[in-house]
């Protein structure tokens, strides 16, 4: 396989408040563990900021247009009690975006097999009409709708393994057969969406793991529910919202994923991804907040991507 890694210098320009999870160190600790010897072989690029007025083919004008109107000309602002904005955080934004497209392009080309980018802000918690969950703009949900724009892809597959649940991408597409939107993710915890009974028009599945649950359970929800449905769904290029907030060291939840098991989905996603969409993955980073268990999964993720499927 050869694999797309998209770093983005930009990310520090999203300047964060003193002791907020979601911070700069978080990429500088994911560029250190995919920089060494066994990455070598990595296809790498830098991000290039993208028109943020793309974000309008998933969000409403609004949102851009709060989040003008919040930015500060210096120092930090909020627009919620999680989600912070500053001055040169359009910047941050734009690149994570771009990120996305860049990543997109080189897979559909056929440049790459597939794609990691290693992008803050995080974005499945934006939804249509607002931004919130340290989340500004959806950057999953833009790449997704750009892939059936430009390359007119027909069915998207998104799976979501962050520990909380990616409310704005199933916001996003709730009502659209042509994207299908898996999230496993810890119940109850933030945002308090997610559950079972939110199927959308069929094309939504939400698996609910318990605290203190670990692979097993995990692993049992993707082969029961979600890896079914989305071979069910045959999609045609697969996107992967890859949170690593499930690990067992994460500050903000309380699940006991190890980088076993983020080795385990992200290949048996590829699996799937090598059956119905010549193993076209494009994965964006979103949580995971304790830098050694980010570098953890990390590191299993994008070993994973690039050295083939799961055998264990």
């Amino acid at each position: 396989m050869t694999t797309l890694l998209v770093r983005q210098p930009q990310g520090a320009k999203h300047v964060a408040p003193k002791s907020h999870p979601e911070r700069g160190e978080r990429l500088e600790a994911i560029n250190k563990v995919l920089g060494g010897s066994l990455y070598h072989d990595l296809v790498k690029k830098d991000a290039v900021e993208a028109d943020l007025e793309i974000a309008n083919l998933v969000h409403c004008k609004a949102v851009l247009q709060r989040l003008s109107e919040k930015r500060p000309a210096e120092g930090i602002s909020f627009l919620d009690d999680d989600t912070y904005i500053c001055s040169t955080s359009f910047e941050a934004a734009a690149a994570a975006v771009g990120a996305g497209l860049q990543a997109l392009d080189a897979v559909m080309l056929g440049q790459v097999d597939n794609a990691f980018c290693a992008i803050r802000p995080p974005g499945h918690h934006a939804e249509i009409n607002k931004s919130m969950g340290f989340c500004l703009v959806n950057n999953i949900a833009i790449v997704a709708r750009e892939a059936q724009k430009k390359y007119g892809v027909e069915r998207i597959g998104i799976v979501d393994f962050d520990v909380h649940h990616g409310n704005g991408t199933q916001d996003i597409f709730y009502n659209d057969e042509s994207v299908f939107y898996a999230s496993s993710h810890q119940a109850p915890l933030y945002p308090g969406t997610g559950k079972v009974e939110e199927i959308g028009v069929g094309n939504i599945v939400n698996c609910l793991l318990r605290e203190n649950s670990g692979g097993e359970e995990m692993r049992e929800a993707y082969v029961e529910k979600i890896f079914p449905a989305l071979e069910n769904f045959s999609p045609d290029l697969i996107l992967v919202s890859a949170g690593f907030d499930a690990h067992e060291r994460d500050p903000l939840a309380q699940l006991n994923w190890r980088a076993n098991d983020f080795a385990w989905v992200t290949g048996k996603l590829m699996d799937i991804a090598g059956k119905y969409c010549n193993n076209h993955v494009v994965s964006l980073l979103e949580g995971g907040y304790d830098l050694h268990g980010l570098a953890d999964g990390v590191n299993a993720h994008v070993s994973m991507l690039k050295n083939g499927s799961f055998s264990g």
